[in-house]
């Protein structure tokens, strides 16, 4: 009789389950669109959020303040030739700039902020051969000499000859090294390949450590067996540090918020403050130059070089180019042809978010 009630009572649950499925296919479909929803404005969206108040601020330092603990241990590994890889929940940021600034004083760093929406890796690679050849320099018994002094400067190099110098037998490889520091290996700008397998041949250089972050659950999926185990030579180290993306998250705009002007003229002005002044004052001139002149179609390079070059700003055109490269990475500054065929240079900017993004440069 029981097993009778439970037959019956199953029977009547699927066919309720196939009458709810009919009944939903015969209904109507909302006409609503997302295009239709009424987005706020970026900048308001941030200033609201700007207001929560942050959350177990004393933990999260003490957190962040133990693993200082595991600095001796870290630069070990680096030192013997293995990548550090930094994962786990929250901002590694300060961690890895406060472990670089502490216990790798004795080598140069380079850092990389990944979280960019594009990154040059060409100029990455000559500036870390520039930064090695100045270590090279200094020890004289250097196998290389002065083989390089007669060649052709680094930035002209292709990236195979800039890697092959990185990886060259020049002096004992835990004696001299350049530690690559990759804020988001995973981050939009990095997350390609081509990208990826070029970071990994240069990981794999003799002269050459890399202190790296993730933070996408799928990141490890970007690397085969050979760039873990043998090019990267990854340590993992799980250091969950629960603090706020704030510099990571300016770069990617919010899902329910549009751009606006003043958000441009905010993100513009962050990254113009992580560049020299040099190359901030050489943006300046290009800016002025746009503002005086609206109707034109760019500002000519040669032009420009001429003009940064009578302010004491640049001394040849490969320096306002490495300048250039900056600008071109992070969207600043981008290239047309000019009508008579001559490339120009302009900023993707409304004149009243260049005129704000002046003043910001100014004070």
């Amino acid at each position: 009789m029981e097993d009778h009630d439970i037959d019956e009572d199953e029977f009547e649950f699927s066919r309720n389950y196939f009458l709810a499925k009919e009944s939903g296919k015969s209904g109507k479909k909302s006409a609503r669109k997302l295009s239709e929803i009424d987005l706020v404005d970026e900048q308001d969206l941030r200033a609201e959020v700007s207001k929560i108040e942050p959350k177990h601020e004393k933990e999260i330092a003490s957190l962040i303040d133990s693993y200082k603990s595991l600095y001796n241990e870290w630069a070990f590994e680096l030192q013997y030739g293995f990548g550090l890889l930094l994962y786990g929940f929250g901002s590694k940021k300060s961690l890895i700039e406060d472990f670089a600034s502490t216990a790798l004083t004795e080598y140069s760093v380079i850092v990389v902020n990944g979280y960019l929406q594009s990154i040059n890796l060409k100029q990455v690679a000559t500036a870390m051969a520039e930064v090695l050849w100045e270590q090279l320099k200094l020890q004289p018994r250097s196998a290389s000499g002065g083989s390089f002094k007669s060649q052709q400067p680094f930035n002209s190099r292709s990236m195979d000859d800039l890697i092959a110098f990185l990886d060259g037998p020049h002096a004992p490889e835990n004696e001299s090294f350049v530690c690559l520091v990759i804020h988001n290996i995973d981050g939009p700008g990095l997350r390609d390949s081509e990208s990826q397998h070029l970071l990994a041949r240069i990981a794999a250089c003799t002269h050459v450590r890399v202190v790296a972050s993730i933070d996408h659950v799928n990141a490890p999926l970007l690397w085969d067996k050979k760039m873990v185990h043998v090019q990267f030579n990854w340590c993992w180290h799980h250091v969950p540090t629960f603090a706020p993306y704030k510099i990571e998250g300016v770069f990617h705009p919010l899902i329910l918020a549009h751009g606006s002007a003043s958000q441009s003229v905010k993100t513009a002005t962050i990254v113009l403050q992580s560049l020299t002044p040099n190359a901030q004052s050489v943006f300046k001139v290009l800016a002025e130059h746009q503002l005086a002149h609206p109707d034109d179609e760019g500002m000519p390079i040669d032009v420009l070089f001429t003009s940064c070059r009578e302010r004491f700003l640049v001394s040849s055109l490969v320096t306002l180019n490495s300048h250039l490269t900056e600008f071109k990475d992070h969207e600043l500054v981008k290239l047309r042809r000019h009508s008579d065929g001559q490339d120009c240079l302009y900023i993707p900017l409304s004149k009243d978010a260049l005129e704000k993004l002046v003043q910001e440069i100014n004070q």
